[in-house]
């Protein structure tokens, strides 16, 4: 048993006649061997009818997927090469097209896995799931990358064996796992789909350095097991295995035997008293289970119809003995391909591997959180280095101490799957994950404000986070957000009215933008204040002997308008000053032109004229001792170059 299970759509063998006598008769014993999922055996026998020169389409499919269910993927790419650069595209079905992406994708090459990927989507037609899926490639790559990284001490267990060993799960310090290594009787078991011993279920003490030892009692038959759970109380396993039952092997309509669930109970250190679950059938395969934290529901695998693809992910409730009927986990959780090995964690928290969401290459392990409704939020890719261009399956956490296994074929194991541990020094953030982006704006310019002070308080009136520091994409408080969460923002900024608002985030992963409206105070000014010293303006600049207002002037002058509208029955008087140098006529004139000008921007803001009157007083009211004859430096000059805005009436 082998990763799960693969519904194999068989293909009618294409006689073609005047073959060689060795192709006939080897061409009929590897079929038979196909047809009976012996695919070690089926794909020797081809191997030696293709090295005499003969091929054609179907048996480059079958060679292709023998060494494929195999996770052969080197090899299987090979032979489906060659299916697709020999023949017709057009004749050849879409799961060879998906088979193949997915070899091309093991083998590094991305880009021409992405288009046959892309090809496979429009041979399966109008599926949006595997639009979605498949052709969301972008978004994904940027996804693992983010999510890698965050594992530490991934290291090879030294139980692991040159056969295949995989599948975890931790009770009271002892991991369950499975294994083809042949640790029993004189005559070994082969299962002819691997060319291996059956696989049994061992148990491996955590806290004791000792060899792993099959687990006692009758759960392991002459046949596969794989993919134990035990209760939290130790008493109940529930665990797969070949269609067996008190030595009675079972079949299906075409003499094969499927897998099973099966249940076992403790009874004096030892597991016995047997029995098959109630939602099995011969005809279909029923695999892997794991239970919720609360043990009220158990997820499994199964290729049963109601599916997906060709292994799906559903659940079933549990009310003591009693079952309820089978539920598929849906379109966000299953894809045409392979779903398998789920387990869910203390925080309700699913892990799967799928080999149809374009990770990194063959099998890779996915997680996603289980909604108290029993939806799902986002699938996420666990990311490197749990993940790698081969099979990579059978995640196990413990959601405390951050310590788990997993299973996996990479090149630099021991054998064919090997059992990995780890530690996850980061955790994903599962779940609905949501920002909030605050930006502040001005209610009369709708200008952003900078520099504003924000306090963050949460639905209890606590103070959460602040901030200060406004981005390009707005002020972000540095703290974990609820999705559809309450929160109230405080916001501070001199010159503005105190604001606190109450802003309720999107329901969805994401970021909510709030916009927060500060409306400015009302300055306090009275009269015969100058509105340049109240405001404290920046110097209202002409170029030289001209009297126009410049840009740099306007927003200095824009100011002043906004008091006059918040004063509505305020008269100013607009004077404007030279200093000495020139004639005494030419800076009045010069004066008069510029104070006029600016009186007349003010009044073009919409400011009635009667408010707004202006004089040009020349040189005649210097502030400080330079005047004609008097020698000074430019510095002393420019304080006597001014303008004023007097209060006249409020």
């Amino acid at each position: 048993m082998k990763k799960g299970f693969t519904i194999i759509a068989l293909a009618f063998f294409v006689f073609l006649g005047n073959t060689m006598a060795f192709a006939q008769a080897g061409l009929k014993k590897a079929n038979k061997k196909y047809d009976q999922w012996s695919y070690t055996q089926a794909a020797t026998i081809y191997d030696k009818v293709f090295t005499r020169g003969f091929s054609n389409a179907d048996m480059l499919q079958k060679l292709g997927n023998a060494h494929f269910f195999n996770a052969r993927y080197t090899q299987a790419h090979t032979f489906y090469e060659q299916l697709f650069t020999q023949f017709n595209t057009a004749d050849i079905s879409a799961e060879y097209f998906y088979r193949y992406a997915q070899t091309l994708q093991h083998m590094g090459n991305t880009a021409e896995a992405k288009k046959y990927f892309e090809l496979f989507v429009e041979k399966t037609q109008n599926n949006s799931q595997l639009q979605k899926i498949i052709l969301n490639n972008d978004a994904q790559r940027k996804q693992i990358v983010e999510n890698s990284g965050r594992y530490n001490d991934v290291t090879n267990l030294a139980t692991n064996t040159t056969f295949a060993d995989y599948g975890s799960f931790v009770h009271n310090a002892n991991l369950y796992f499975t294994s083809a290594r042949d640790t029993g009787s004189f005559a070994k078991n082969i299962h002819t789909w691997t060319n291996a011993a059956f696989t049994k279920l061992y148990t491996l003490n955590l806290s004791e350095n000792n060899k792993p030892k099959k687990v006692n009692g009758k759960v392991n038959s002459k046949l596969n097991q794989a993919s134990a759970v035990i209760t939290a109380n130790g008493k109940t396993m529930y665990f797969t295995r070949n269609n067996m039952i008190n030595g009675k092997r079972g079949y299906d309509s075409s003499k094969a035997t499927r897998l099973k669930i099966y249940k076992a109970e403790l009874v004096d250190g030892t597991w016995q008293n047997i029995t098959e679950l109630p939602f099995n059938a011969d005809d279909f395969n029923t695999a892997h289970p794991t239970l919720s934290p609360d043990e009220s529901t158990l997820y499994f695998v199964s290729d049963r119809e109601g599916g997906f693809g060709d292994a799906d992910l559903w659940k079933v409730s549990i009310n003591g003995n009693n079952y309820g009927v089978p539920v598929n986990l849906g379109a966000h959780i299953n894809t045409a391909g392979k779903e398998t090995f789920p387990f869910v964690n203390s925080n309700n928290e699913l892990y799967f591997a799928s080999d149809a969401r374009l990770g990194l290459g063959g099998l890779d392990v996915y997680a996603v959180k289980i909604k108290d409704d029993g939806s799902f939020y986002d699938v996420q890719n666990v990311g490197e280095p749990i993940n790698s261009n081969f099979d990579d399956f059978a995640y196990f956490i413990d959601f405390n101490s951050k310590a788990g296994f997993f299973s996996s074929n990479r090149k630099g194991g021991k054998g064919n799957d090997d059992i990995y541990s780890f530690i996850e020094a980061k955790p994903l953030k599962l779940g609905c994950s949501q920002d909030l982006s605050v930006t502040v704006i001005d209610a009369k310019t709708q200008n952003i404000i900078p520099n504003v002070s924000l306090e963050l308080f949460n639905a209890n009136n606590q103070s959460i986070a602040s901030t200060n520091t406004f981005t390009n994409s707005g002020y972000r408080f540095n703290t974990d957000f609820v999705c559809g969460g309450t929160y109230q923002i405080k916001a501070i900024k001199e010159g503005y009215v105190n604001s606190t608002e109450t802003v309720t985030l999107n329901a969805t992963s994401g970021v909510t933008d709030y916009k927060l409206v500060l409306h400015p105070k009302k300055v306090e000014v009275k009269k015969n204040d100058d509105l340049f010293k109240v405001l404290k303006l920046k110097p209202i600049y002409f170029d030289y002997d001209k009297d126009n207002i410049r840009t740099d002037a306007a927003v200095e002058l824009a100011k002043v308008v906004e008091v006059l509208k918040d004063y509505p029955r305020m008269k100013i008087d607009v004077r404007s000053h030279t200093d000495s140098r020139g004639s005494d006529l030419y800076n009045e004139k010069l004066s008069q032109r510029r104070a006029k000008s600016t009186a007349l921007w003010i009044i073009n803001q919409g400011i009635d004229a009667a408010r707004v009157t202006y004089k040009g007083y020349g040189e005649t009211q210097l502030m400080n001792e330079c005047k004609n004859g008097v020698k000074c430096t430019d510095e002393r000059h420019e304080e006597n170059r001014r303008s004023e805005f007097i209060v006249l009436e409020l």
